[in-house]
């Protein structure tokens, strides 16, 4: 995921780093790594700190803007790391990360929904988020099936987002469209 998330940063990345005066040329390349190992690291920083929640209503279309205090600690992150490594201004590091992170994570959640994007789907971010451990992403799936129903997810309307809602959209017998309108739902789309 973080080649993914990369190539993001590079993606939107030019008027932050690239057009930054501040931001010596011959270091973009590096500052861009680093904001994507950051991003990536806050990220997995929530989920170890059992911010669930707040990710999961990320996930789902939340709030993206830099005033969202589950986006703080990233883009606190994000800016102390490039100012750390690269000796860059808080002032610089602050403005990068308060114009990446949005567009980057809007774009990567944005892709997640889409069913034509390859490497971006909800269980490659979820293993990459959790490392591979079953009890983190079963606490965040867990947190996704508490707020899917509120959202239109539960496919056979037993009042909770389990198993069977998955096989439903999977065979397109549910409800709701099939799998696209299971992750439609998922991420606010209908």
């Amino acid at each position: 995921m973080l080649e993914q998330l990369l190539n993001l940063v590079k993606e939107h990345g030019t008027d932050a780093v690239v057009k930054n005066n501040a931001v010596p040329n011959e270091i973009n390349d590096n500052v861009m790594s680093e904001a994507s190992t950051s991003i990536l690291d806050g990220l997995k920083e929530m989920v170890s700190q059992g911010k669930i929640e707040d990710l999961a209503g990320l996930l789902k279309g939340g709030n993206l803007s830099s005033d969202n205090p589950a986006l703080s600690g990233i883009s606190n992150k994000v800016s102390e790391n490039l100012g750390s490594k690269f000796g860059l201004s808080s002032e610089t590091t602050s403005s990068i990360a308060s114009s990446l992170l949005p567009k980057v994570l809007g774009s990567l959640f944005g892709k997640a929904q889409d069913p034509n994007e390859k490497g971006f789907d909800i269980s490659t971010i979820l293993g990459a988020l959790t490392g591979g451990n079953k009890e983190e992403e079963s606490g965040l799936m867990g947190a996704i099936s508490k707020y899917g129903g509120m959202v239109g997810l539960d496919q056979n309307g037993d009042g909770k987002v389990d198993l069977s809602d998955a096989l439903s959209a999977v065979s397109g017998n549910g409800k709701k469209g099939g799998l696209g309108g299971l992750l439609g739902g998922l991420f606010g789309k209908k």
